[in-house]
């Protein structure tokens, strides 16, 4: 039977969707087939079915390969019929009989209880408890601490424990959310002495409480005039209502502000874009109202102001406006991929999910999908904050992950480029970067301009020193080091940064030149080399080398094979090296098999601990029944995990087809042999690829740390 987890609460506005994501993330670390299960849905109009924007996400989020329609139970208005129909009894038997119907098909189930709003359900908790008893379900129970005294907050979580208990549940811990962030240690340290099961507070993020401009157009009917997704998405932290004059309204304009002015004041809504241009304040958007559309020439200058910032109308006046916005909060759905970033980074921050895990005794899965593959990397990375050092700091793709990483603590990181320019860019998109904070459990961003930073001297006075040899000066130097690539690869090497991640907006050159000039290969390696990680299905293999060396001899192949198992072994990926050529053992011959065949003999004579088999064809290396065909009685035959190919067109064209083809993840090229990590990102590399490669490297540098100790 899969294990099941009941996540509900005692009233509505408990902010309970940043629990069920962090939930869904723990769950789907440690199995591979999880569901989510809503036992009652709004429908979307009377006589339809109904979906719910939580389950969609953590169904697109997560990758759920199940039917959308075996995730609900009932509407609200079936399980009204039902049980003025036949009883209660009847609607709990069929709620149970959906959830079987699921379960059977899953490890661990997400139960998500019902909202308390809108549902009339009589005793509505001791509903949701019984529901979580047939199930045979663990329940978390989420209470909501928004503006409540600390000892209110207390006594409403041990209300609600006691009422789940006397109820016959089990419970798996208590949850306070969005507590104020001062009250948080007192209602903690009053949790942990009063109750018998472990308690998390999680405070209040206003990041998440607030509607996004998409969210308040939808709400309000309007119409867009300007603004692209990523305006659309930005946080609406507050409303400035503008009928005063321009210089009367400019210093009411605050971060996230979204302006609500009507159509025909043009004067404001080019003074407040104007403001957003030059940085002080970002806003939302602007909310035109009374119907009424800007001329052309209003709007054309408006999109040369503010590119994608939203400007939308609505057929109502301020008032009634007004009213429909200020009752609008935050929604984490399939829409809002920076909500859940930031609601999973809180759920993390602030909930022991180890001892979650523990209590709900989850066994590990021997498979490893790519998503566990994947929270895996960041949880390596997480456990040993590390300090990155990311060179183009006004790229888009760059400040998106760099929100993601810093929001889920997976490591601190430093910005290159112009402070301004880069707050500017962040502020377009949305994005807030968090001041500095002295807390040692928050990661760190700092912004550093090559230009104008006093290391820039330091370095130009390093780089001359170990470039001496080409004729370098320190006047030269001034100017290379002002370069970020260069400059970032310097803060590596002094120690400044632990590694650094380069290339979505730069060359492969550009990134790795710096690194083989200043860092150089580490002591033991032969030469620098890649390796892809290839997330297939069920399995997670090492492909190398890919991406770095056009023809390695034998000793270069050897030096690939062991590096490429190390760092196998690394991201928790039993290495079982296969050397890969067009034959397999003695069967064929020629001067490609034959430096395969001596680069194996290099490695056994160098690492006799790893098995290795070569040469190798690759079904013979990957399949079993080939492999027992073949080579029977190799313990790498059929199940090798590190795959080294004999030259780089092999090897690059290979990974592509498999990424291709089959729909593998590949996640690098991650560099190896180098004495400390640097990586490269391909210029098309998308936000997760960015926040999977930092990640990678933060791994790295631990290790390194571990190596040196």
């Amino acid at each position: 039977m899969a294990r099941s987890v009941y996540v509900t609460g005692i009233d509505r506005g408990d902010g309970r969707q940043a629990v069920e994501l962090g939930v869904m993330e723990l769950l789907t670390r440690q199995v591979d087939r999880v569901g989510v299960f809503r036992p009652l849905v709004h429908a979307q109009a009377p006589g339809e079915s109904g979906t719910d924007h939580v389950v969609e996400l953590l169904r697109t989020r997560y990758r759920l390969d199940l039917p959308p329609a075996e995730l609900y139970g009932l509407t609200y208005e079936e399980a009204a019929a039902l049980q003025a129909a036949q009883g209660q009894d009847e609607l709990v038997s069929a709620l149970v009989d959906r959830f079987r119907a699921l379960e059977r098909r899953c490890q661990a189930v997400l139960v998500l209880g019902t909202d308390f709003a809108d549902t009339n359900i009589p005793d509505e908790l001791a509903f949701n408890a019984r529901l979580a008893n047939e199930f045979g379900a663990w329940v978390l129970p989420v209470v909501g601490g928004q503006n409540g005294d600390p000892q209110a907050v207390v006594a409403e979580v041990r209300n609600a424990h006691r009422a789940y208990a006397d109820l016959g549940c089990s419970t798996l811990a208590m949850i306070a959310n969005r507590v104020a962030p001062d009250a948080k240690p007192q209602v903690l340290g009053a949790l942990a002495e009063k109750l018998p099961v472990p308690a998390y507070v999680i405070p209040e993020e206003l990041a998440l409480a607030a509607p996004t401009v998409a969210q308040l157009v939808e709400a309000t009917g309007a119409e867009v005039l300007l603004g692209d997704a990523a305006g659309l998405a930005r946080d609406v932290r507050s409303f400035v209502f503008g009928g005063a004059m321009l210089p009367t309204f400019l210093p009411a304009l605050t971060e996230g502000a979204l302006v609500v002015t009507p159509g025909d004041r043009a004067d404001l809504v080019i003074g407040a874009l104007a403001a957003h241009a030059a940085g002080a304040p970002p806003i939302a958007g602007v909310l035109l109202t009374l119907g009424q559309h800007p001329g052309p020439d209003v709007m054309a200058l408006a999109a040369r102001l503010a590119p994608g910032t939203p400007v939308a109308v609505v057929p109502g006046g301020s008032w009634p406006t007004a009213a429909t916005l200020t009752h609008l909060e935050g929604r984490i759905g399939p829409n809002s991929p920076r909500k859940a970033e930031i609601a999973l980074g809180l759920f993390e921050l602030h909930v022991d999910t180890a001892e979650l895990t523990k209590r709900i005794e989850l066994v590990r899965s021997e498979r490893v999908t790519p998503m566990m593959f994947e929270h895996e990397l960041l949880e390596k990375a997480r456990a040993r904050r590390k300090h990155l050092v990311l060179p183009e700091g006004t790229e888009d793709r760059v400040l998106r992950a760099a929100e993601v990483l810093l929001r889920r603590n997976i490591c601190d990181l430093t910005l290159l480029g112009d402070p301004e320019a880069v707050h500017r860019r962040a502020a377009a998109l949305g994005i807030v970067l968090p001041a500095p904070d002295e807390r040692a459990d928050r990661a760190q961003v700092r912004i550093v301009d090559p230009a104008t930073s006093p290391l820039r001297q330091q370095f130009a006075e390093l780089y001359a020193k170990l470039r001496a040899h080409k004729g370098m000066t320190v006047e030269r130097a001034l100017d290379v080091v002002a370069d970020v690539s260069y400059f970032g690869t310097l803060m590596v090497e002094e120690g400044i940064a632990d590694g650094m991640v380069s290339g979505a907006a730069h060359s492969t050159a550009a990134t790795i030149r710096p690194a083989f000039e200043v860092i150089k290969t580490s002591p033991g390696a032969a030469i620098v080399s890649s390796v892809f990680f290839m997330c297939l299905a069920d399995r997670v293999l090492v492909y190398g080398d890919c991406a770095v060396n056009p023809d390695p001899d034998a000793q270069q192949l050897a030096d690939i094979a062991i590096q490429s198992a190390t760092t196998a072994a690394r991201f928790g990926v039993e290495p079982r090296v296969a050397m890969l050529s067009y034959s397999t053992g003695t069967s064929g011959s020629g001067a490609d098999v034959d430096k395969v065949r001596r680069a194996t003999e290099l490695v056994r004579e160098l690492r006799p601990d790893l098995l290795v088999e070569g040469p190798i064809q690759y079904d013979a290396a990957v399949d079993p029944h080939v492999a027992a065909t073949k080579l029977p009685g190799s313990a790498v035959a059929g199940r090798a995990t590190v795959l080294v190919f004999p030259d780089l067109n092999t090897g690059n064209n290979t990974y592509k087809a498999v990424q291709r083809s089959a729909g593998a993840v590949a996640v690098g090229p991650v560099l190896q042999g180098l004495r400390k990590p640097v990586n490269d990102l391909s210029r098309g590399a998308l936000v997760e690829d960015i926040v999977h490669t930092v990640a990678i490297t933060a791994v790295q540098a631990q290790g390194l740390e571990g190596a040196a100790q």
